[in-house]
């Protein structure tokens, strides 16, 4: 079975956030493809823009990125991601907040990296879970959603349903542990090789 991964982006997201599990994922269909020739792709990784059809998105550094989908085509999703960046445009769009409520509410999986943990609580996908996000930006997360059990020092936690990692280098461990999770740790393992990236699989599960 191929799982639908899809991936937010927006003016200001950061580049990294949404390109490392860009790369994890689609190098793991990649991977596994070469272990098991001939067996479907575990993953279809495709973006989805704020933005009007055709047009492109300016991440936070002006590396500029053309999405597969704008909101209004409203692509399912069984893994439904939310980069960081600066965030205020998509909180603001109510456009924007009811797309992830609605995507969220038929993915299996919603996951966060860094500041995308601020969407998904202003979309009402996390009200309560333990979740964390960027060192810089934890005491804004407990001001502003005080139901959360907002955790630092945490690379990634698993709440079930929703998994939340810290900045950058953190959403890539994240991803790969979704990538362990969804279709084992071989593939988690073989997919941090081929990238030659030093994976820091060490995590929190609360519900543990």
């Amino acid at each position: 079975m191929t799982l639908r991964v899809r991936i937010l982006a927006y003016d200001g997201v950061e580049a990294l956030d949404f390109a490392g599990p860009f790369e994890v994922f689609t190098t793991a269909s990649r991977v596994r493809q070469r272990m098991n020739p001939g067996t479907p792709a575990p993953f279809e990784v495709a973006s989805v823009a704020l933005a009007r059809s055709g047009q492109p998105v300016q991440a936070r550094a002006g590396l500029r990125l053309l999405a597969d989908h704008d909101l209004a085509a409203n692509p399912d999703a069984d893994l439904l991601i939310v980069p960081g960046g600066v965030v205020d445009a998509p909180l603001a769009s109510f456009e924007t907040r009811r797309w992830i409520a609605e995507c969220a509410a038929g993915a299996q999986l919603v996951a966060s990296v860094c500041t995308g943990v601020f969407l998904l609580a202003k979309s009402g996908v996390v009200t309560n879970e333990t979740v964390t996000t960027h060192w810089e930006d934890i005491a804004d997360l407990r001001e502003q959603f005080p139901a959360l059990d907002v955790r630092e020092g945490e690379r990634w936690i698993d709440s079930g349903r929703v998994v939340s990692s810290a900045g950058i280098s953190a959403g890539i461990d994240m991803s790969l542990y979704l990538v362990e999770r969804l279709a084992g740790r071989a593939l988690a393992e073989r997919t941090a090789r081929q990238m030659d990236y030093a994976w820091n699989s060490g995590s929190s599960n609360p519900s543990a």
